[in-house]
């Protein structure tokens, strides 16, 4: 199976199939993402969500079909892959031990940033977080280290950014400052996928959104075609519906 003009997206899948045994947490997935664009997953717990995700990221090999990241087949080019990514998701990847700058310290020498002191206390600024950049990890709030792990994915600057849940777990005040990062991180230029269970933020943040059912992509479309006011009941109406 090949891209069809691969220019073009920054994500593509093709028929995308995960099992887990007699699981089947995908189940042909077909779902184009442009270059710049911001989408917005929904889907209920257990839609498939987060194994998306992992798929994407090379976490999670495929069971089947195809997937493409900036033009590279997720099977062939993991690690090239992964360079052009960066990835939140309800593990922070953090060494709770380390502060934030060594946390950002050792990725950054991962994906060889240079000039790396001023790009980490660039990205600790942006998340808000200079003031605790010398405090183990362990010992902030989960917000903070939400935060950090922002912070972590953004640190190579990368093209496409996948971002799973993002504000699961925050509390009102952590909620409304990740806002304020995820909108910042949103810029245009940089291609984000992020999942998310808030219809109204998820609408606000996109610029198209899916809603996945059961493992299958059931409906999509561009933010402009889609009425604010029944984004409720759009939802209700297709994650009520049966997938076989």
């Amino acid at each position: 199976m090949e891209q069809e003009n691969p220019s073009s997206w920054a994500i593509r899948c093709e028929g995308l199939k995960k099992s887990f045994g007699e699981q089947h947490a995908l189940r042909g997935v077909d779902l184009t993402v442009a270059r710049g664009e911001c989408l917005a997953v929904f889907g209920p717990n257990g839609a498939g969500k987060t194994t998306l995700i992992k798929v994407l990221c090379t976490m999670s090999r495929p069971s089947g079909g195809g997937a493409w990241i900036d033009g590279l087949d997720i099977r062939k080019a993991p690690n090239e892959i992964r360079r052009k990514l960066g990835v939140v998701s309800h593990a922070t990847f953090l060494y709770g031990n380390l502060t934030p700058a060594e946390n950002l310290r050792f990725y950054g020498k991962m994906y060889d940033v240079p000039n790396l002191e001023n790009r980490i206390e660039e990205v600790l600024d942006q998340v808000h977080l200079r003031s605790r950049i010398h405090d183990r990890v362990s010992t902030l709030s989960r917000g903070m280290q939400q935060r950090v792990a922002i912070a972590r994915s953004i640190i190579h600057n990368p093209s496409i950014m996948l971002m799973d849940e993002p504000e699961t777990g925050l509390d009102p005040h952590a909620t409304i400052m990740m806002r304020d990062i995820l909108d910042s991180i949103n810029s245009g230029d940089r291609t984000v996928v992020v999942t998310t269970h808030d219809l109204g933020r998820g609408l606000e943040l996109g610029d198209r959104m899916a809603i996945l059912h059961k493992g299958r992509v059931v409906f999509e479309a561009p933010k402009a075609e889609i009425d604010a006011g029944r984004i409720h009941e759009l939802y209700d109406e297709h994650t009520r519906a049966v997938v076989r």
